[in-house]
């Protein structure tokens, strides 16, 4: 974990670092972390607030080049409290779907990207409170890769959801099967680019 207080740099994230393509889900999620109604959304895109609805009813679109671009442009200037709060809820998400999967039995099918972040001799690490009484463990930042994206950012998104820290990513560092799920595994070793480290709701991976 961080042996010290981070401080913030002038360097900012890019929404291409976070989001491969912008689809209905993550434009729904930016709605949500900017607290936006469908009608304030479509004003501030420029688009009818049908087009956000449908959204909402078909979160898998990927959406029209132009609206990538405006969605890009409205991440990169929104607030760091807005930024972590759309990384929060894709993994929310996100979280949501491994469980399903789980019940469903087909967990082994789902890959995970795993960031390995530095910062000079420092490496940071997430404690996640385990569901029984064995108490609690510490792990690298980690999220599910769904069809579509990229393992790679992925990583910096939820090392940004679970930590408050930017990073991005330096190069892989492999992969494997988790040796109990047999979940397949991508570990990226990331610099740290800005932020301070956040305390947020243990849970489990």
């Amino acid at each position: 974990m961080w042996a010290v207080v981070l401080a913030w740099t002038s360097e900012e994230s890019r929404a291409v670092d976070v989001i491969d393509r912008w689809t209905g889900r993550h434009a729904c999620a930016l709605q949500l972390a900017l607290r936006m109604t469908h009608d304030e959304l479509a004003e501030f895109l420029g688009v009818a607030r049908r087009t956000v609805a449908a959204w909402h009813e078909k979160p898998d679109v990927v959406l029209r080049t132009e609206l990538q671009r405006a969605l890009d442009t409205a991440y990169e200037r929104a607030s760091e409290s807005v930024k972590i709060r759309f990384a929060r809820q894709l993994k929310a998400d996100d979280a949501a779907e491994i469980e399903t999967a789980r019940a469903e039995g087909s967990a082994a099918l789902l890959a995970v990207a795993i960031s390995v972040v530095v910062r000079d001799t420092d490496v940071l690490l997430v404690c996640r409170r385990d569901a029984d009484a064995s108490g609690i463990t510490w792990q690298f930042p980690a999220g599910i890769v769904k069809p579509g994206a990229t393992a790679s950012a992925v990583a910096i998104r939820e090392t940004l959801a679970e930590t408050g820290i930017h990073c991005t990513v330096q190069h892989p560092l492999g992969s494997r099967p988790h040796p109990l799920s047999n979940v397949h595994r991508e570990y990226f070793l990331c610099d740290y680019i800005t932020g301070m480290s956040r305390i947020a709701t243990c849970q489990r991976m």
